[in-house]
């Protein structure tokens, strides 16, 4: 696990009889109360840029959305857009965020950008297509966060797929409800240029799914390998259960990212007040 140092300042985790970390419960209602009372509307004036890793992460979103392919620092980037706002798909890790991240920034000069798609649940609270905005993003390899001044939560960024020992580690180190690859970089480059930042991710598996070896797949440019993990897959029959599974679960976590997309993200008037976006190093 690489991760320099183990930031633990928020309240989090006690301790399953069975020595598993368990959340606070009193966290994790107000997480998913929070979001059922649709607070956590997002509505800028200006235009959004939505940064995921895969388009099927977002393809419930974008179904109806022309998309262009546009050039920037020599990548190409595939564009969804729609009334001057942008969706980009800039692959898997930190490093394809943060081109994806500057890219639209320059490309559309955005006045929020969003880390959107799928996440890993490490409070078992929470289960597959439950969505989430969270207030703190916290990056494992440094423990610098960001405070993201709206949502509820913690999310913590990983360098690869954390399978359950990694999550159950993660969920006692950081109190945190929710684990990805990317948002931690996304927001550093919104920050650097000034743009504020949200992160919506919807949880793909839950705090004990087991799931395929997915990181060999993901190339050092950060696209997957589909139809390589799908041979390996294929050669290995007692894994189909498990690759069903993730399956049907990344079907449904689309479907409710797509719909909490739709129906949080507006083109209007600011509603509250998402200036404060701020990244500190941890200690």
């Amino acid at each position: 696990m690489r991760c320099a140092a183990l930031w633990s300042g928020f309240e989090g985790t006690g301790t399953r009889r069975d020595g598993r970390p368990q959340a606070c419960p009193e966290r994790s209602r107000r997480v998913q109360a929070k979001h059922r009372s649709g607070r956590l509307s997002v509505s800028v004036s200006g235009k959004v840029a939505i940064i995921a890793a895969l388009e099927r992460e977002v393809s419930a979103f974008v179904k109806d959305w022309p998309s262009t392919v546009r050039e920037h620092d020599g990548c190409s980037f595939k564009f969804f857009e729609k009334e001057g706002n942008a969706v980009v798909c800039g692959g898997v890790g930190a490093q394809a965020a943060r081109r994806a991240t500057e890219a639209a920034i320059n490309l559309y000069h955005p006045s929020l950008v969003i880390s959107a798609g799928f996440a890993g649940a490490l409070d078992p609270a929470l289960a597959v297509g439950h969505t989430l905005v969270p207030r703190h993003v916290i990056d494992a390899s440094d423990a610098s966060r960001t405070d993201a001044g709206a949502g509820e939560g913690v999310l913590i960024t990983f360098d690869s797929v954390a399978d359950v020992e990694q999550k159950a580690r993660f969920a006692t180190a950081f109190g945190a409800h929710a684990i990805d690859m990317e948002a931690a970089a996304v927001a550093r480059s919104a920050q650097a240029h000034r743009v504020k930042f949200l992160a919506c991710k919807v949880i793909s598996d839950s705090s004990n799914s087991a799931l395929p070896p997915l990181t060999p797949f993901i190339c050092r440019d950060g696209r997957f390998q589909f139809f390589r993990f799908v041979l390996h897959m294929a050669l290995r029959p007692w894994r189909w259960a498990a690759l069903r599974r993730l399956a049907r679960d990344s079907a449904k976590a689309a479907q409710s990212l797509g719909v909490v997309l739709e129906k949080h993200t507006t083109w209007a008037a600011p509603e509250e007040d998402l200036s404060h976006t701020a990244v500190d190093q941890g200690r």
